[in-house]
C-alpha cells in the first residue's frame, strides 16, 4: 500500500489519527522531560512534538476550503501557488501547531532564555493565523489574505535571517542585537562621518549590541551610544515593510514595473528614514549638548525625533505613493471601469437613469430611489410593492 494510501485511509478515521498522534505527542514531552543523555533517543523529543501536534490538528480540525476571492490579485495568486492551488490549504492549522510546538520546543532547549521575546511572538502570530485560515468566510478573502500576506513578510524580514545567522555561525544564542550590528550602527557612523562627525562603531563590554561612540563639540568628553534591536527601529521598519507590501499585494492584479518601484519606494525610504533617526539623534547631541545640558537635548531627541521623522516621511512617501498606485490597479479594460461607474452610479429603480438634483426624486421606504415622475406612473414600487398615489404634478405619496 503506497504512503497516500496510507493517508487517506487515516483521514478517514480520526479516532485512530487522534490516537496516533495522542502517542506521539506523549512520548515527545516524555523524551524532553526526561531526555536519555548521551543517546540518539535525546533528539527525538521534537520531532515527536512536532509530528504529533501537526496530526491531531489535522485530525480533529475543521476541513478548510480553498481560498475564495472575489477579486483576483497578485497575493492571491502567490499563495493559490503556493498551496498547490489551493489543496494544502486544509493543511493550515497542523502546520501553525507544528510551528508553536517547534518555538516553543526551541525556547526550552536551544535558547538563551525560554521566556517569549519578541522574535517568538512574532512567530506564534503567524502560527496563529493559520489556524484560523479556514475559518474566515470567502466574503472576506481579501482582508484574509492581507493578515496571512502581512505575517508571512513579518517573519521573512525579522525572524529568518535571524535563524539563518544562527545556523551559519552554530550559535543557537546569538542574539537578535545581530540586526543593529548589521543593518543599522555601520550605515549611521558612515553618514555621520560624511557629514563631519568623527565617530566609531565598535562592540560594548557586557553588552551584545553595538556602540557609537562620538565626542560633542562643546565637551571634552566621548559619548557612547549603545545601539540595542528594541530602540533601532528595525521592528518599525519590519510591520511597515510587511503591512506595505501585504498591501501592494492584495490590491494589484497583476505586476508591473510601477508597482515593483512603488513596492521598492516604500521598503528604501522605510529603512533611510530609520537611518535618519538615529543620525538626528547623534548630530542633536553633537552641536547641541553642553556641560549644563548633560546630554538632555540628546535624550530629547531620542524620545521625540523618531515621531517627527516618522510623520514627515508618511506625508512625503504616501503623497508621492497616491499618485502612482491608482495608475496601475487592476487590469480591467475601459469599457469595464465605464460599467463599474455607471454602476456605482444612484439610478432610478424604475427607468434606471441617473438620479441628479435637476429632476425631482424621492426615496421608498425600503431604501430604493427614483424619479417622482417614474414612480407616479408606476404607482407601486418595483423592489417592496408598496403602493403610492400622486397628490399633484410631482407628489408621490406612499399608502
Amino acid at each position: 500500500m503506497k504512503l497516500r494510501d496510507w493517508i487517506a485511509k487515516l483521514a478517514k478515521s480520526h479516532r485512530a489519527a487522534t490516537f496516533i498522534a495522542l502517542i506521539t505527542t506523549f512520548a515527545g514531552v516524555g523524551l524532553l522531560i526526561d531526555r536519555p543523555k548521551g543517546s540518539v533517543l535525546e533528539w527525538l523529543g521534537i520531532p515527536f512534538l512536532i509530528i504529533g501536534g501537526a496530526v491531531f490538528a489535522w485530525a480533529v480540525w475543521p476541513t478548510a476550503q480553498a481560498p475564495v476571492q472575489a477579486a483576483p490579485n497578485l497575493a492571491n495568486r502567490i499563495l493559490r501557488w503556493l498551496t498547490w492551488d489551493g489543496r494544502l490549504v486544509k493543511l493550515f492549522p497542523a502546520i501553525g501547531v507544528a510551528i508553536v510546538i517547534a518555538d516553543l520546543s526551541f525556547n526550552l532547549l536551544l535558547s538563551a532564555t525560554p521566556a517569549l521575546l519578541t522574535e517568538d511572538i512574532i512567530v506564534l502570530l503567524a502560527a496563529f493565523v493559520l489556524m484560523a485560515y479556514g475559518f474566515v468566510p470567502p466574503r472576506f478573502a481579501r482582508e484574509r489574505d492581507f493578515v496571512l500576506v502581512f505575517f508571512i513578510a513579518l517573519n521573512a524580514i525579522l525572524v529568518a535571517p535571524l535563524l539563518i545567522a544562527r545556523a551559519y555561525y552554530a550559535d543557537f544564542e546569538r542574539s537578535v542585537d545581530l540586526y543593529s550590528w548589521a543593518a543599522l550602527a555601520p550605515e549611521t557612523g558612515a553618514v555621520l562621518s560624511v557629514l563631519g562627525v568623527p565617530n566609531s562603531v565598535h562592540a560594548v563590554p557586557g553588552a551584545t549590541a553595538p556602540g557609537l561612540t562620538f565626542t560633542p563639540r562643546n565637551l571634552a568628553v566621548q559619548v557612547t551610544i549603545v545601539i540595542t534591536t528594541s530602540c533601532s527601529g528595525i521592528y518599525s521598519f519590519g510591520i511597515f515593510a510587511s503591512a506595505f507590501a501585504a498591501f501592494v499585494l492584495t490590491e494589484y492584479e497583476r505586476p508591473s514595473r510601477r508597482m515593483w518601484v512603488l513596492l521598492g519606494l516604500g521598503l528604501l525610504t522605510s529603512y533611510t528614514a530609520n537611518v535618519l533617526r538615529m543620525v538626528v539623534i547623534v548630530l542633536v547631541g553633537y552641536y547641541t549638548d553642553t556641560a549644563q545640558t548633560d546630554l538632555q537635548n540628546m535624550l530629547i531627541a531620542h524620545s521625540y525625533a523618531g515621531w517627527l521623522i516618522f510623520l514627515g516621511w508618511i506625508a512625503l512617501f504616501w503623497s508621492v505613493a497616491l499618485k502612482l498606485m491608482p495608475l496601475e490597479k487592476g487590469t480591467s479594460s475601459p469599457a469595464q471601469s465605464e460599467v463599474r461607474l455607471r454602476r456605482a452610479e444612484l439610478r432610478c429603480g424604475i427607468c434606471s437613469e441617473a438620479l441628479t438634483p435637476v429632476i425631482p426624486a424621492t426615496r421608498c421606504r425600503c431604501g430604493s430611489y427614483y424619479h417622482r415622475n417614474c414612480l407616479a406612473t408606476a404607482r407601486q414600487c418595483p423592489s417592496c410593492g408598496q403602493s403610492f398615489r400622486v397628490d399633484g404634478a410631482l407628489s408621490v405619496r406612499g399608502t
